[in-house]
């Protein structure tokens, strides 16, 4: 099959696959030895793009095993990878680092391939298929959710996309905390609220409960239900049935809130629920079956002293043994179990469902807990499961560079709702993923919706509308602009060095999704189209300044053509990108 018409998706991958073969022709030769280990040779962009578009590490992994010099060595795989048809030049660099330079031919013929892919170009088989828990956001049912929230369930759910592009099948799931402190002072507000709804008068509000507003409808749902019944009842069944109708009120309000952001949850498991069905009791004695459980007292921890350590005897789990900084109680010495025992129950159940990989998305402020959670999954699983937990950083959210605090609809805290409101669910979204995660991120109002470079989901956006605007007028004037008809456009008339690094940029989302989708970490995707946007516009620019780079050009119809081509792919790269982040690609800005 001509090299045209070959699909590669992923050069790297292809590449890989090419320095296989030529490998396994050195071994046939003699060259190497049968058997040798190759899985640390990777094919990779180089340090120096002046070097290559490609470079490999296989001369420098496999000479000493083969008891050979790298240059040696390099030489002899150069010169096999010399007859690859897509290799226009292979040099050896420094010790046996070998640089591949492709041919245009080459380049070129990805551009049907992006064509006929659409948005989904990018996508890969490389999960396989297997089953991924992505559990992001949450947050305490105890009210709206806050911009503290924001930037962690939009890391999950894009996380999530990310995923699901290269073909991992994802449960995405919310853990409701539903038990414990927290949630008894939402009961008690909600009682307040309930009382008020009554008829009685409230002045203020006691210090330790919630005052917003928002318990105002749970206090009158209540109300609705049961009357003055809950004035008479025994306290302690009083707060159950507030609690079970608070904590779904809530709910209702953080689904509702998720929803604005275009999130959704396949799962929301109870904390409550492992209280009851006698899961935390059976994690336990599996432990206990482990030799990981004893009685014991631990020492004080250096700095601050957290609210479940107490100097008695304690039941322990020997975190210790698995990375951890010290023992973890799970059970206090009146018989009440941590915090912590639920949460490895939790995680016991997530692998009993079949989760090999779990992902946790969790606040700066639970960082941490990561050593214990790590050695709980380790004990539980055998080893057989891995956790990775990836921690959010807080936002700083700015007005023309002046802090902002309040909330017109909270009095206290700025909602998640305020920022969409006012900005729009796509910029929220793609702004929160224009740093790691684990770095902290600020957010100006008046700068996240000014039309300039330094704004980066205004500059991708941007290019997007540039590139449809384009083929608006191409239409007008004529054009067939089916998938098929610019495929077919002789592309050899795109020679421009401008234009052939925007196709190479271009030729590398797939990877990029792949390395992203390993690290789990989606901020690289913004990151990409931020580049992308800019060989763009870079383009675009050079055609202003050199009437014969513009798009449309009167009186060369296949030169129009293949340049409506190559920013037709750009597109959909651009959407297939911001598909990743959750982010609706514009075809028109207002």
């Amino acid at each position: 099959m001509a090299l045209q018409l070959t699909a590669i998706m992923n050069i790297f991958r292809y590449f890989e696959d090419r320095v296989e073969a030529a490998l396994r022709a050195l071994v046939d030769e003699g060259v190497l030895p049968a058997g040798i280990d190759t899985s640390r040779v990777a094919v990779e962009p180089p340090r120096d793009p002046s070097h290559g578009d490609l470079s490999t590490n296989a001369a420098m992994v496999l000479a000493k095993p083969a008891g050979v010099k790298p240059r040696d060595l390099a030489d002899q795989l150069a010169a096999k990878l010399t007859a690859e048809e897509a290799v226009a030049e292979v040099s050896v660099a420094g010790p046996g680092f070998i640089n591949l330079r492709l041919n245009a031919v080459f380049w070129l013929a990805r551009i049907p391939e992006m064509l006929r892919a659409g948005p989904a170009y990018g996508a890969s088989d490389m999960g396989r298929g297997e089953a991924v828990n992505v559990e992001y956001v949450s947050a305490n049912p105890t009210g709206p959710m806050h911009v503290g929230h924001v930037r962690g369930a939009v890391f999950g759910d894009a996380l999530a996309n990310l995923l699901e592009k290269v073909d991992y099948r994802v449960c995405r799931e919310y853990y409701i905390n539903d038990a414990g402190g927290q949630i008894e002072v939402l009961a008690r507000s909600a009682l307040l609220r309930y009382r008020e709804a009554l008829g009685e008068e409230i002045v203020a509000i006691p210090e330790g409960l919630y005052p917003g507003d928002y318990l105002k409808p749970v206090g009158q749902a209540l109300a609705a239900t049961h009357g003055r019944a809950l004035l008479d009842m025994d306290p302690a069944d009083a707060i159950a049935a507030a609690r079970a109708t608070a904590v779904e009120a809530m709910m209702e309000l953080i689904r509702g809130d998720l929803a604005v952001l275009g999130i959704t949850h396949e799962v929301f498991f109870s904390e409550l629920s492992l209280h009851g069905s006698g899961a935390i009791e059976e994690t336990v004695r599996l432990l206990e079956q482990k030799g990981l459980i004893y009685v014991g007292v631990l020492e004080p921890p250096k700095g601050e002293t957290p609210e479940d350590w107490e100097p008695r005897p304690q039941t322990l789990f020997r975190s210790t043994q698995f990375g951890d900084d010290a023992d973890r109680a799970l059970k206090k010495s009146d018989g009440s179990w941590t915090y912590f025992a639920p949460d490895i129950a939790y995680h016991h159940d997530k692998y009993r469902r079949g989760y090999r990989t779990l992902i946790d998305v969790w606040g700066a402020d639970h960082s941490g807990y990561i050593k214990r959670v790590k050695a709980a999954v380790a004990a539980l699983t055998g080893g057989d499961a891995e956790i990775d937990v990836k921690v959010c950083q807080m936002v700083r959210l700015f007005r023309n560079g002046e802090p902002v605090r309040m909330s017109k609809r909270s009095g206290d805290f700025v909602t998640l709702r305020d920022v969409v409101d006012e900005v729009g669910k796509d910029v929220v979204r793609f702004m929160m993923l224009t740093r790691k995660n684990d770095a902290p991120l600020d957010f100006d109002f008046a700068k996240v919706t000014e039309q300039s470079r330094d704004n980066p989901v205004f500059y991708v956006q941007y290019a997007h509308a540039r590139i449809h605007s384009v083929l608006r007028n191409a239409a007008e004037a004529g054009y067939d602009l089916s998938d098929g008809a610019l495929a077919n456009a002789d592309l050899s008339r795109l020679g421009d060095e401008a234009e052939l690094a925007l196709l190479r940029l271009m030729a590398g989302f797939p990877r990029q999704v792949e390395q992203a989708a390993l690290a789990h970490e989606p901020h690289r995707i913004a990151f990409y189209l931020d580049d992308l946007a800019a060989a763009f516009h870079g383009l675009w620019n050079k055609g202003k300044d050199d009437a014969s780079l513009r798009f449309i050009r009167e009186n060369d119809r296949d030169a129009t053509l293949a340049r409506l081509a190559l920013i037709r792919a750009a597109a959909y790269v651009i959407a297939a990108g911001l598909g990743i982040l959750g982010v609706e690609p514009t075809e028109e800005m207002r």
